[in-house]
This record gives structure tokens, C-alpha cells and sequence, in this order.
């Protein structure tokens, strides 16, 4: 193989994982909201945007899903957090990112199913082509990011240390955030780890 060949092809390997890079990191605490625009179909026909969605005090964003098992055993919270929070001033939005099942599972129709069955009283949207979970960087269903009143990013992470059992949470990681921001006080805890289902952003 000639040196110009040899050249390109690693040229090619290295624009590959620059680019594979770029689209996978996360963002930092401190950020504000990306694509805070962008509107986004909803399970109740209403398209909507993260800045419609912004609460008075602060707005909580869930990478979610229909079928992870993770999100199955946390989402109950999902309602919990909002009925908690909404009157402080806090709204919630889930986000369904799987643009690699829309026809499996994650179709905006089997949205509206899973809405129903679990009582969403929340904004339950469609990330067409994986927009915003790209601008995120989020890699999880569930994964959870917490943006103050000026839409700066304080929490990221996990909601509490215990999908499957609730009564033997010990870290409520995004309620102690929320009750912080919500009291004016600093986050003890600004991030945590992500734990659930992978992102499909392709299709298969």
C-alpha cells in the first residue's frame, strides 16, 4: 500500500473517533440548556420546547424510554419527583431518544400507550434523530440533567442510588439537588453515574 493511501486511511480513522468524540461528550456542570428552541412532538399532540418546558425555578430533563427495565423500575419516581416539585416552580420533561426502535418500541404511538399506562402527568416528547440526546451527550435511559431558573446545568446523573427498591434508597441524589436549588443552598452532589438502558441512536 502506497504512503498517500496509507495516509488518508489513517486520516479517515482519526476524523471517525474525533467525530465519535465529539458526539459523545456529556455536558459539564455550569452549561446552559442546548437546542433550548427546538420544539419536540408530544404524546398530547402539542409540539414543545425545553424553554416552553422551563419551570419558574428550575426544569428536570430525563432521557427516557418505553421499554428499558431500568425505567420501568424508576419511573413511578418520575411522577413522585414532579407532583413533589411542580408547585416549587419545577416542571419536568422526559425525552424519548430511541431512534434506533422507532419501530420496536419507541414509536411516538407506543408512546402515547406507555404515557397512558403510567399516568405521565409530565411532557413526555420525541427527540427526532437523537437531537438533543446527542447535544446532551446522554447515553442512559434513565439519565437525568437539572436546570436552575437561569437554565444552567447543577445536577447530572442518576435519581437516587436504588432502581429496584425504592424503601431501600439511601442517596436520593436528585431530590437532595432539587430540595438544595429549590433553598437557595449549594449541591453537595452536582453529578453521579447514569445507570439504565444504552441510547439507540442508530438505526438497526
Amino acid at each position: 500500500m502506497k504512503e498517500n493511501e496509507m495516509n488518508k486511511i489513517f486520516n479517515l480513522i482519526m476524523i471517525f473517533i474525533l467525530t465519535t468524540f465529539l458526539q459523545s461528550k456529556e455536558l459539564e456542570i455550569g452549561s446552559q440548556i442546548p437546542l433550548f428552541e427546538v420544539k419536540m412532538d408530544q404524546v398530547n399532540g402539542n409540539p414543545i420546547s425545553l424553554k416552553d418546558a422551563m419551570g419558574k425555578k428550575g426544569l428536570i430533563v430525563i432521557f427516557s424510554c418505553n421499554t428499558c427495565p431500568w425505567v420501568l423500575a424508576w419511573e413511578d419516581r418520575y411522577n413522585l419527583i414532579y407532583k413533589k416539585y411542580k408547585d416549587k416552580g419545577i416542571d419536568m420533561v422526559a425525552i424519548n431518544s430511541n431512534q434506533g426502535t422507532r419501530n420496536s418500541g419507541d414509536s411516538m404511538s407506543d408512546m402515547i400507550k406507555h404515557a397512558k399506562k403510567a399516568k405521565y402527568e409530565f411532557s413526555y416528547t420525541l427527540d427526532e434523530k437523537s437531537k438533543l440526546a446527542t447535544a446532551f451527550g446522554a447515553t442512559k435511559t434513565p439519565h437525568v440533567y437539572l436546570f436552575d431558573s437561569n437554565g444552567k446545568l447543577v445536577y447530572k446523573g442518576a435519581i437516587d442510588d436504588n432502581s429496584r427498591n425504592p424503601k431501600k434508597v439511601e442517596d436520593n441524589y436528585l431530590m437532595d439537588a432539587l430540595d438544595s436549588m429549590v433553598e437557595g443552598k449549594k449541591i453537595s452532589q452536582v453529578s453521579t453515574k447514569a445507570i439504565g438502558c444504552t441510547i439507540k441512536y442508530v438505526d438497526n
